[in-house]
């Protein structure tokens, strides 16, 4: 492609692994990944709002954890299949910050939802009969808007604070969306102190919510421990795990690339973390909220039954 022809603006996403010799195969991997989050994410969306044994917070937060993993695939993946099959690997500084916003926001949602639903566990757990009364509707909805904010909140200044840097040299961006990361490297200043201010932000979006999570679930399972009902142990253990399943698919590989020295890891590898998180996660977490979750199955047996058997 002749980049003559672009504006200074643009810049050139390389895409997934670009020297990959069958990086077709492995496009259409992720184009079938896509489909299923998206039907996955759906599906446990739309049973959450049809049954009513499921209007509860545990529930309710996890449908707004597969609409944040909905949004958050489909900000990089549909511009990453268009570029490698246009062979148009451009994309201007607006629609790059715009990218990079809404990464933000739905990635700083979902870190502190995450939070939240390990909150709403341990008062499930480890303080039953106030449960209704702690978790009503009204603190749930509040739980929800919390994330959204928190991570709206932490984009903007993310986002209007990358973007502000001026762009010189190559403009290539070795990655398949626009990371910020990846932006600062074109950077023709000093982004150094930038660096320590988004430390700083990793602290409180990543370090502390871990925290809050790791605490929730010491107490969690003292609690388990003391239960001498060997059913209510096997119930509360399998919707832990689930949750912190999709709490290590999602942190972990955050923490490499935001918090540890770019020195330490390449960019293939910093790749390879972001697909974990922006991909593989958004479809493995309403696979693991599902298949281990027996009201869920529950439902979408009386749906299917409800749909094919008795229309």
């Amino acid at each position: 492609m002749d980049r003559r022809n672009e504006t200074l603006t643009d810049f050139f996403l390389l895409g997934i692994f670009p020297e990959l010799w069958y990086i077709s195969i492995f496009v259409i991997f992720i184009i079938v990944v896509y489909v299923i989050a998206i039907t996955g994410n759906l599906t446990l969306i739309l049973l959450i709002w049809m049954d009513s044994r499921l209007h509860t917070p545990m529930y309710k937060l996890l449908s707004h954890l597969s609409l944040i993993d909905l949004a958050l695939i489909s900000t990089t993946v549909p511009k990453t299949v268009i570029n490698f099959f246009s062979a148009n690997r451009t994309i201007s500084k607006v629609g790059c910050g715009t990218q990079i916003f809404f990464f933000f926001a739905l990635g700083g949602g979902e870190c502190v939802l995450l939070m939240l639903m390990s909150c709403d566990r341990y008062v499930a757990i480890c303080n039953p009969l106030r449960y209704a009364v702690i978790m009503s509707p009204r603190v749930c909805l509040q739980m929800a808007l919390v994330s959204w904010g928190a991570g709206a909140f932490n984009s903007l200044v993310n986002t209007l604070y990358t973007m502000h840097f001026p762009f010189c040299g190559s403009r290539d961006i070795h990655h398949f969306f626009c990371e910020m990361p990846a932006v600062l490297k074109l950077s023709c200043e000093d982004t150094s102190l930038y660096e320590v201010v988004v430390s700083v932000i990793c602290i409180v979006f990543i370090l502390l919510p871990l925290g809050l999570i790791t605490t929730s679930y010491l107490l969690i399972f003292l609690t388990i421990l003391r239960m001498n009902s060997p059913e209510g142990r096997k119930k509360a253990l399998a919707t832990c795990s689930s949750h912190l399943a999709a709490v290590s698919l999602y942190y972990v590989p955050a923490m490499i690339i935001y918090m540890s020295p770019h020195s330490f890891h390449t960019w293939e590898q910093d790749q390879i973390l972001s697909m974990i998180n922006t991909i593989f996660t958004p479809m493995l977490n309403p696979l693991i909220y599902s298949l281990r979750n027996k009201e869920v199955l529950d439902a979408l047996r009386k749906v299917i039954s409800r749909r094919f058997i008795f229309p």
